[in-house]
């Protein structure tokens, strides 16, 4: 029975459309429709109520079609070929056997389920790649209900339909229901459209071709719309992400039909079906935090890497700067964060960075504009524990050796008041310099105060009329020191 089944949707698979309405016609079925339509309701009577007679009307139609080909291909180019009448000699088990033959090279699942859902083409005999679609970090991939496969025009309109005909199992259907709701309306576990380039050479992108339009049973899906762009002369951009179908499909066992509407210029398109649950934000950041930890002597290893002397460089770096300020919000990092591929040291805070994407993905690092996709984040176990350590600094040094140390104990010590300084010559060796307000050794200021009131002037011809007369009274003098003494050390 199972042979003859197979058999039976062969030959309908290769019924005209006016074999396929006098099938329909003789079991009492609709004959309207396109022959996709036509198909798939010949295809059901197949699998649901092929009784013997239909089987038998099936073959006979089969064999009709079959005589008329070979005599119209045994004639002469030349003669107009003339209707033939079905002759009672017709050898009936040399039509079974060729069938036989024709069959064992047919993909019957793959050919089933192309004019099924009537969105591609008969599959090749040779097989071709095919289309992936890159992994999306909100989205785990429970079940593929529809390969990614071509939408294909019927005819030269601009805007096309491709209609899509499936049901869900049970166990589907359990999965959808008993999922929890991410908001009001909104099951975790959905059934999700997604729409691409046909390209095998790499996974591909979601991409909306144009006039998109999604219609599930009876009612049209919304399709996320246009960002507005907020530079002059700039296309505003449409964010291309799965399209939920879950709340306007039959969740029984009941079939479901979704017609995807486009636009035909030029480009190819592929679609797919996709039972998915859906993540957040803060269940990434559970899972990073599991398995994306870098642990600190790791991470103190590429510090090192980063300032190992180059020698083909002239200039020696001794250490780089890290910012404990997060370039997204500009609040102090919670969870330091950067793609294993980012050539610097600087990090991110994951949690902002995952509620970012999860509104808008772009998965592009905020500090040095390059794809930070999730599957190439790492929690830097290093500076998790600077963070800790340091919780009054907002920058850090790295040094070649590995270490750090905070850049606020240097702009403190910069900033501190002037410390006490030593007179090394002096009389009083453990004595110190005056206050700005009183004067030094001999009369003179301090070194470090000037009296802006004096004629400065003045004084230098008074120092000049005293050396005079010391020359005069006692002649050569040795040379008199300097009056700022020098040698003076900070006692910090």
């Amino acid at each position: 029975m199972a042979a003859e089944l197979v058999e039976a949707k062969n030959m309908v698979m290769s019924f005209r459309v006016s074999d396929l309405q006098m099938l329909l016609g003789f079991v009492g079925r609709s004959k309207s429709g396109l022959k996709h339509e036509l198909v798939t309701r010949a295809l059901q009577l197949v699998q649901f109520d092929c009784s013997p007679e239909v089987f038998k009307k099936i073959k006979e139609l089969y064999e009709t079609r079959y005589a008329k080909k070979s005599s119209e291909a045994a004639q002469p180019q030349q003669h107009r070929p003339e209707p033939l009448a079905i002759h009672s000699s017709y050898d009936r088990g040399s039509a079974v056997a060729r069938t036989a033959i024709s069959t064992t090279n047919i993909d019957y699942p793959a050919l089933y389920g192309k004019y099924l859902n009537g969105l591609g083409r008969l599959p090749p005999k040779v097989a071709k790649p095919e289309v992936r679609l890159v992994k999306l970090p909100f989205y785990t991939t429970l079940d593929e209900l529809l390969k990614p496969t071509e939408l294909v025009p019927q005819n030269n309109e601009k805007l096309q339909e491709s209609p899509c005909i499936f049901a869900l199992t049970p166990r589907q259907v359990e999965l959808i229901r008993n999922s929890r709701e991410l908001q009001p309306g909104v099951k975790s576990v959905q059934v999700v459209l997604r729409i691409c380039y046909t390209d095998t050479s790499s996974p591909q992108e979601d991409q909306y071709p144009p006039n998109i339009a999604v219609k599930v049973n009876h009612s049209y899906c919304s399709v996320p719309g246009y960002y507005p762009s907020n530079k002059p002369g700039v296309e505003p951009k449409r964010p291309c992400r799965p399209i939920n179908l879950t709340h306007l499909m039959y969740l029984s066992a009941a079939t479901n039909r979704i017609t995807v509407t486009w636009g035909n210029y030029g480009k190819s398109y592929s679609v797919g079906l996709y039972l998915v649950r859906q993540m957040t934000s803060a269940e990434l950041l559970q899972r990073l935090k599991t398995i994306g930890i870098k642990h600190p002597e790791l991470c103190k290893a590429l510090v090192k890497e980063k300032l190992r002397l180059d020698p083909d460089s002239e200039i020696a770096t001794t250490g780089v700067r890290v910012s404990l300020i997060c370039p997204l919000v500009k609040m102090r990092l919670s969870v330091p964060c950067r793609a294993e591929t980012c050539a610097h040291l600087q990090c991110f805070d994951a949690v902002f960075y995952l509620q970012m994407n999860e509104k808008k993905p772009t998965w592009m690092c905020p500090v040095c504009d390059k794809p930070a996709p999730y599957d190439q984040l790492i929690i830097d176990g290093l500076l998790s524990k600077i963070l800790t350590e340091c919780e009054d600094a907002d920058e850090i040094e790295y040094l070649v050796d590995g270490s750090w140390c905070p850049i606020r104990a240097e702009k403190e010590r910069s900033c501190s008041p002037q410390c006490p300084i030593l007179v090394l010559g002096s009389s009083d060796v453990n004595g110190l310099l005056p206050t700005p307000n009183g004067n030094g050794e001999n009369g003179k200021a301090t070194a470090d105060v000037v009296d802006l009131t004096l004629d400065s002037s003045s004084s230098e011809e008074e120092e000049e009329e005293d050396e005079e007369e010391d020359d005069d009274d006692e002649g050569p003098q040795p040379k008199r020191r300097c009056s700022y003494e020098k040698g003076l050390v900070s006692a910090c």
